[in-house]
């Protein structure tokens, strides 16, 4: 699959000042999960949905007085197209892990409220917050993830497993507040 993958590989120019422009297309590309492969270079796998993000950080740089060229690529053979395609698969690992470190927070944070009988209508309106969070990044990463990193499906039981926890506290709270 990675030899027959299309890239496309975008050069980003921008004047050095205002960094603002700079950093708007960066976060646009880092949104869209593209790769950064060298000073202003950036690559992403060609498919439907990526366009979105690569239309905004064209017209975020044409803000800024610069320009981006889009161009479409393959890995010149096999290795380099198996390399790219690991290389964006590591990126969105990474993110994985950090998803997962924040899914324990959230286990965490449940664990201390019912420690310490924090069973209130406010903190369970954090913890809905804090839940609808890590789905809308859940979503989020799974639209960039294009190849499938190792950690996604161990990342869909844990937001599984928060939801339970954010269900079981929920019910613990409407306990508590209809014994007052």
């Amino acid at each position: 699959m990675a030899e027959e993958t299309r890239w496309l590989v975008l050069v980003v120019r921008l004047p050095a000042q205002p960094s603002r422009h700079r950093v708007a297309v960066w976060r646009e590309l880092r949104r869209a999960g593209a790769l950064s492969l060298g000073q202003g270079t950036w690559a992403l796998p060609d498919v439907p949905g990526v366009a979105d993000g690569v239309a905004r950080a064209i017209e975020l740089a044409e803000r800024g007085s610069g320009e981006v060229i889009v161009l479409s690529a393959t890995g010149r053979g096999e290795h380099d197209a198996a390399r790219l395609t690991a290389m964006f698969t590591a990126e969105r690992q990474e993110e994985w892990a950090e998803f997962l470190t924040e899914c324990g927070r959230f286990d965490a944070e449940i664990d201390k409220e019912l420690r310490t009988g924090k069973l209130t209508m406010a903190e369970l309106e954090e913890e809905e917050q804090s839940l609808e969070r890590l789905r809308r990044w859940y979503r989020d990463l799974m639209a960039r993830d294009v190849f499938g990193a190792p950690a996604a499906e161990e990342a869909r039981q844990r937001l599984q497993h928060c939801a339970d926890r954010l269900a079981d506290y929920t019910e613990q709270v409407f306990q508590a507040l209809h014994q007052m």
